[in-house]
């Protein structure tokens, strides 16, 4: 009689599945542990599947322009304007 149960097979390894390793060692998993061309692939036919779906969103110039200004306000939101970072030293 065998010890081995012929139903339980190991699958075979793939990029996208870490093998077992130590708890110590990180490894990089999901988009991160991939080719960037396979990510970049990937990407292309989710993008293809959704525009055949009608899924997709396709901004429309006013809905980008009102983005772009968004996060312009946003990154720059901490700033003071340019007139009042210049500081005068004080005369003597």
């Amino acid at each position: 009689m065998s010890d081995q149960n012929p139903v339980v097979a190991r699958a075979p390894s793939s990029p996208f599945v870490p093998s077992a390793s130590p708890a110590s060692e990180k490894q990089r998993r999901g988009f991160a542990a991939m080719n960037p061309d396979q990510v970049r692939e990937l990407a292309r036919r989710g993008g293809v599947a959704a525009h055949r779906a009608g899924t997709a969103h396709e901004f429309s110039s006013d809905e980008a322009r009102a983005a772009g200004r968004k996060g312009g306000l946003a990154a720059h939101s901490g700033r003071k304007p340019q007139d009042q970072e210049k500081v005068e030293a004080p005369t003597n």
